[in-house]
């Protein structure tokens, strides 16, 4: 008895089975969760402004987030790889990428990682991504921040095991690679420098700007004035 039409038409549609294994291609594109908040958002794209800026002239780095970091043994990109919210390499080259794959970066690992705690992925930042980046990253300097809470916590590697980093009086840690603090400053977490001087945004910096020279202008106009009260045309002293 011949098999149902309907029968025919399944097998005739079903993909033919092979036992062969497709990795993905070398430039596969990071292809990460997407972001739980806005807060979450905004804070990566904010650490990665910052720091962009604070060493633009610098070509020796690579700043990033939400990233995929590939760093499987067998170099296979279907297997070990992770997503820091925030990270940093040190010593390589400055330039676009789709995602961090080690053993095409020299063996690089991330030399920072900054991760956001959320209801959804606060035990794994504390457990399991913190041991994977203490033992197989090797990862210096180790953070973690809530943008919601405003938990701050970060660790430094000291003999292949994390130390907990002591705050400064003003509550910031101290990050040995980057050579900057980083603390929470009007909700956010911010960089600083060793001098204790907030980093700025490319914003900020031009309102800083904007500032003093409307300063300087306010006190040259005071002058003039000051001048003339005394009767002395000011543009013979000041010029024009």
């Amino acid at each position: 008895m011949s098999a149902p039409a309907t029968d025919t038409l399944q097998s005739s549609i079903e993909p033919a089975q092979s036992d062969e294994v497709i990795f993905p291609p070398g430039d596969l594109y990071s292809d990460e969760p997407p972001l739980e908040t806005d807060l979450h958002r905004d804070q990566i794209d904010l650490l990665i402004r910052l720091l962009k800026w604070l060493w633009q002239d610098r070509q020796d780095f690579y700043a990033s987030g939400n990233l995929t970091v590939y760093y499987s043994p067998r170099q296979r990109k279907s297997e070990d790889f992770r997503g820091p919210d925030f990270f940093v390499v040190l010593g390589t080259e400055k330039r676009p990428r789709k995602s961090w794959v080690v053993w095409e970066e020299e063996g690089r690992y991330p030399n920072v990682i900054v991760e956001l705690l959320s209801e959804s992925t606060a035990d794994t930042d504390r457990g399991l991504k913190k041991q994977i980046y203490q033992d197989t990253f090797r990862t210096p300097d180790y953070f973690w921040f809530d943008p919601n809470t405003l938990e701050f916590q970060g660790f430094h590697l000291v003999d292949g095991a994390y130390q907990d980093l002591s705050a400064n009086e003003q509550g910031w840690l101290w990050s040995h690679q980057l050579q900057l603090f980083l603390g929470v400053y009007g909700e956010k977490l911010r960089f600083f420098t060793a001098e204790g001087q907030l980093v700025p945004t490319p914003e900020e910096s031009a309102a800083a700007e904007q500032q003093r020279a409307n300063a300087e202008q306010q006190r040259a106009d005071k002058l003039a004035a000051k001048l003339r009260e005394l009767g002395v045309d000011p543009e013979t002293i000041l010029g024009s």
